[in-house]
């Protein structure tokens, strides 16, 4: 048997689809659940890796996150008599890393080849996305790859390398509040890239200096240091580079709602077992909205807890006609109350990963062109903003807090941690300090 800091590890594969890809891995948690004598479990960890693109980057962060949990488990009282082992859940995403998010076309700005640098930077990004989206890809890669070199002076081909990235998408999206998915496919391709070739309105440097500290080869190889700065850049092919970082957003969305989905039916198989055991969901990024499609599925499984690391998923995903009509796709996660504890949701400005997909979202709505992101926007990040628009009796504001402090958590409520002081950046989710507030949530 695997472990982690101690604690039994049981991984299981998941498909893009959906589906469990071992099925040896399911049994093995099916028989550890279902074992009675002295080591009987009673809590289940399910947690769900987000944007990595392979189990060796996925099982490094369940490693930190279990290491800090093991070692402060012994300082909360209330759970020393219980029994934990760890459900990791693997599946196929695209690593989308904070240094892809900027165009690299800002070497103009430099006074070198900047239309030139941004070409090679677009052509290598399409080039990493081969067997990143659900249809077969590489033949309209390339086609895009081809269009490249002529998106500033030809509006046919701007068009027609617009039509070529939305053709390798699922084409009815399942949550479009959440991104305007739905106006991505319905706008004419040539306003689309219009209103993404301006520059967006991010935060300048924390230094308060106009300077991005790009070299020459960091902006060559799409890269830099200028990656958590902002998106200062402007032309079609920045447009185009926002347009990659929205579908491959977009394309990991749907999956991780399938996964979520086939998620449901394993809990659902062990809650069977074990009506007793507490199962505790853990998601980071999407794998955030992996979770918590798990738990609004269609089988009731009730976990104990959910704690949302840096979610990408909507900042209105819980709540109920957050602009008079519209409802969050996760709303019946809490007005049905199918997390019996308390959902924990850290967030932070620093996480420029989510802050920047959501104001893609917004320009692509057409609805606020100097989008922002922050919980003013029309489309904004749970891991930027925490959980926005609920009723005052659905919702407590807080802070993350040091490894020796104490919260007092409700069930049933969203607790947003605002994370600026602990977490730097989308990925910085394994110190002690958030293993504290899991372990938190898991003692009510």
């Amino acid at each position: 048997m695997e472990a982690i800091a101690g604690l039994p590890y049981f991984p299981l594969e998941m498909t893009k689809e959906g589906t469990v890809f071992n099925a040896a891995q399911k049994a093995a948690i099916e028989a550890a659940v279902a074992a009675a004598g002295t080591d009987k479990l009673t809590d289940l960890f399910v947690i769900s890796h987000g944007w990595n693109n392979n189990t060796a980057e996925a099982r490094e962060l369940y490693n930190k996150l279990f290491t800090s949990i093991a070692a402060l488990l012994p300082s909360h009282s209330p759970l020393n008599n219980r029994k934990f082992a760890i459900l990791g859940v693997l599946w196929p995403s695209k690593k989308f890393e904070e240094a892809e998010l900027i165009p690299s076309g800002g070497a103009v700005s430099f006074g070198v080849d900047g239309p030139s640098v941004m070409s090679e930077a677009l052509k290598a990004k399409l080039d990493s996305l081969e067997g990143t989206f659900d249809k077969p890809d590489t033949a309209a890669l390339d086609k895009a790859k081809s269009l490249v070199d002529g998106l500033e002076d030809s509006e046919s081909k701007q068009k027609e390398f617009v039509e070529v990235i939305r053709s390798v998408l699922p084409q009815t999206p399942t949550d479009t509040s959440d991104d305007a998915s739905d106006k991505f496919f319905a706008h004419p391709a040539a306003d689309l890239l219009k209103t993404l070739s301006l520059p967006s309105n991010f935060a300048l440097p924390a230094n308060g200096g106009t300077s991005l500290g790009l070299s020459m080869d960091s902006v060559s190889s799409g890269a830099g240091t200028a990656a958590s700065l902002g998106d200062l850049f402007s032309g079609m092919k920045a447009a185009a580079w926002r347009l990659l970082n929205y579908a491959t957003y977009y394309q990991m969305k749907e999956r991780a709602g399938l996964v979520g989905k086939g998620l449901n039916g394993v809990l659902a198989a062990l809650r069977q077992l074990r009506p007793d055991l507490r199962m505790h969901l853990i998601g980071h990024s999407f794998g955030a909205r992996a979770v918590t499609a798990a738990a609004d599925g269609p089988a009731a499984f009730k976990p104990a807890s959910m704690s949302l690391l840096q979610g990408a998923f909507s900042h209105n995903g819980f709540t109920e006609k957050f602009d008079g009509q519209t409802t969050g796709f996760f709303r019946n996660v809490v007005s049905q109350s199918k997390v019996g504890g308390p959902i924990v949701a850290t967030h932070t400005a620093n996480d420029r990963a989510v802050g920047i997909a959501y104001p893609i979202a917004s320009r692509i709505s057409f609805d606020n062109t100097t989008a922002l992101g922050d919980e003013n926007d029309v489309y904004g990040g749970i891991g930027r903003n925490g959980a926005v628009k609920m009723k005052p009796n659905e919702v407590v504001k807080g802070h993350l807090k040091a490894e020796t402090a104490s919260y007092e958590l409700t069930a049933g409520k969203v607790h947003n941690l605002q994370a600026d002081a602990f977490i730097k950046d989308h990925g910085d989710v394994t110190g002690r300090q958030v293993a504290n507030a899991i372990l938190h949530a898991v003692r009510e």
